[in-house]
């Protein structure tokens, strides 16, 4: 790994620690209940009992960004993986048996790609209904494409290697085939891609809760705190600048470990590096 990609390795890796330890221990973080209103203290600003201040029921902001938290953890990692299982698979047998199961779902592939992935995520939760299952269903409704095509692009490089040529020549069925000689040599990349997803479904639930179409009302989540805050911008920016600090530094932390991962896996790289790169 080149001292780039090293440095985006770490610089990534700290954002994410700094995502998910607190939501992995809000409950013992967060100073007050996320919760609890206190209508006297609405809106004031960040102090020793409030650390990052109130929001306009006078909740305590740090301990909603603390249990915020968990909603992106659980939406985002629930998405990708819904995304990366049903693409992993598809692309498998598209890649692999080709002909007209290629042909289909490919051009479904094509389809839903046509579509803009929020436009898309937001007309589906709206039929749905608001929800966070909802939401982890809208986002892999799409998401999985992506998937799709970058493990079918894969397996057509890797079926043409003189292994997967000798192991057909051996009688190795095309179950066997699949999931022992091909999948785990697909993954580099697919690594990747969930590190760019699990940043882009992290967005995109609280786009979808900023527009009150994600977690139900009153649940902590990033989104609907810069919601409630847009209304008292002027007043109380606080209660707006700390969810969309919150977002802004876990997207930038997945997006640098997708591209430190990149670095490290992409063999062109290692070859054009220079000596001490």
């Amino acid at each position: 790994m080149s001292v780039s990609a090293r440095r985006l390795w770490v610089l990534g890796m700290l954002l994410g620690i700094a995502f998910l330890f607190p939501a992995l221990f809000a409950p013992w973080l967060a100073p007050h209940d996320p919760l609890a209103l206190d209508l006297a203290g609405a809106l004031a600003p960040p102090g020793a009992a409030h650390p990052l201040g109130q929001d306009e029921q006078g909740a305590d902001i740090l301990s909603r960004l603390l249990y915020g938290a968990r909603i992106s953890l659980l939406v985002g990692t629930a998405a990708v993986s819904v995304s990366a299982a049903i693409g992993i698979l598809a692309g498998l047998v598209a890649g692999y048996l080709g002909g007209w199961v290629e042909q289909l779902l490919m051009r479904l592939v094509d389809v839903l790609l046509a579509f803009p992935g929020l436009l898309l995520a937001i007309a589906l939760v709206a039929v749905l209904g608001p929800g966070l299952t909802n939401v982890v269903i809208a986002l892999s409704a799409l998401g999985w494409t992506g998937f799709a095509r970058l493990v079918r692009g894969q397996v057509l490089t890797v079926k043409s290697q003189d292994y997967i040529l000798a192991a057909q020549a051996l009688g190795v069925g095309d179950g066997r085939m699949m999931r022992v000689h091909i999948f785990p040599n697909v993954m580099a990349p697919v690594m990747v891609q969930a590190s760019f997803a699990i940043a882009g479904a992290i967005l995109s639930e609280a786009s979808l809760s900023f527009l009150g179409l994600g977690a139900p009302p009153g649940t902590p989540s990033w989104g609907a705190m810069l919601s409630e805050g847009k209304h008292v911008l002027s007043e109380a920016p606080h209660v707006s600048i700390f969810p969309g600090l919150a977002i802004m530094g876990v997207v930038l932390g997945f997006n640098l470990l997708g591209d430190a991962l990149n670095d490290y896996f992409d063999p062109k790289r290692h070859k054009t590096s220079a000596p001490g790169s």
